[in-house]
């Protein structure tokens, strides 16, 4: 069948809208696609969920939605936050915009080797990519990970004559970025303020080990977003953040929560 535009067919799209009402932004929403994530160790395929969108000028009746599909099937090779960047600037050609973002959610699976037996597996973590460009080359990237680790409270520790309470935690880092960072490197962050971490197999030995370590090494919802924060601190490569811990207490029915915000530099805006 040929193209509709060799059938002369109308492009409704590209009318021009009498109302005088700019559009910040215009596209698709929760579209799932697999991709494939250039980590640490090598290539990670996932499928991931994105938002794309443009502005769109007061004079526009309307955008070519098809577009950001095939922006997306035109995507060769592993994305990196270099090649997710030029994929937005790719999609400002595509949909002849002045502005745009593109938000990816995208599980990521990294292997890890447990601290004693040495044993692999893969460890799931929720990661986040967003980016908004404009013609002008200006850019402004975050990136977003939540990391799942082990607390030991400090107080019981403090109080029982033996043992404490402990329980599993996500620790959540949403930093924007002025240089290209690994997920593996953000995930870190998050782990070594934790008590420890978690893993998905564990043989005995390092069942002892992690029940050790974290006992070693307690902590309050407050000690894990300010440890992340000094780590962030440090990093030259980090404009801003806004770091989260939720603590899912073994002794409540509730969890304990904390959080740390530095300014987030403002979005490219269209």
């Amino acid at each position: 069948m040929n193209a509709p535009e060799r059938l002369g067919l109308p492009d409704i799209q590209s009318q021009v809208d009498s109302r005088n009402l700019r559009i910040d932004a215009v596209g698709i929403k929760d579209v799932r696609y697999p991709v494939t994530i250039m980590g640490g160790a090598g290539p990670v395929p996932t499928v991931a969920t994105l938002t794309m969108t443009v502005s769109l000028p007061a004079i526009a009746k309307g955008t070519h939605m098809s577009r950001f599909i095939e922006v997306l099937e035109t995507q060769a090779g592993p994305l990196t936050p270099t090649r997710f960047r030029a994929m937005a600037m790719d999609m400002l050609e595509q949909l002849d915009a002045r502005s745009g973002a593109i938000e990816m959610q995208f599980a990521y699976f990294a292997t890890k080797a447990a601290p004693v037996s040495g044993v692999s597996s893969r460890l799931d973590y929720d990661v986040r990519w967003r980016i908004a460009v404009d013609v002008s080359g200006a850019q402004s990237f975050r990136m977003r990970v939540v990391v799942p680790a082990t607390s030991l409270c400090p107080c019981s520790k403090e109080i029982s004559d033996y043992g404490a309470h402990n329980q599993r935690s996500h620790i959540t880092i949403d930093a924007a970025m002025a240089e290209d960072m690994a997920i593996e490197e953000l995930i870190a962050v998050a782990e070594r303020s934790a008590s420890c971490e978690v893993y998905g197999l564990l043989k005995r030995p390092d069942e002892k080990y992690v029940t050790e370590k974290a006992y070693e090494n307690p902590k309050f919802v407050e000690d894990l977003v300010r440890d992340v924060a000094v780590a962030l601190n440090r990093d030259p490569r980090v404009l801003g953040y806004a770091v989260e811990a939720e603590n899912f207490e073994s002794i409540h029915n509730h969890s304990a929560y904390a959080r740390i915000v530095r300014p987030l530099p403002a979005e490219v805006q269209g």
